[in-house]
């Protein structure tokens, strides 16, 4: 059960670390689109930037639910299997 909600955590951390990377990407993004949209639209249209809007926003999130499982299992590992052989 301690494992359980342990790896959850971690996930969850995982994907709030991914919304706020999005957020930060986003921002930064839009700001240049909304500034100098025909330097920086690379020839997309708006419904297509709403399209990769959506696509990395899934991307994101699927990176930020693995590497958080990863890492919820990695220091699972190194915290309370590899620490008890410690002491």
């Amino acid at each position: 059960m301690k494992r359980t909600i342990y790896l959850t955590l971690f996930v969850l951390l995982g994907a709030l670390v991914s919304f706020l990377a999005h957020a930060a990407i986003e921002i930064w993004y839009v700001g240049l689109l909304v500034n100098d949209f025909s330097t920086y639209g690379l020839g997309l249209s708006w419904e297509t930037w709403f399209m990769v809007h959506h696509v990395g926003a899934v991307i994101l999130l699927a990176v930020g639910l693995a590497v958080g499982y990863g890492q919820g299992r990695y220091w699972w590992r190194v915290l309370y299997i590899e620490g008890q052989r410690a002491s």
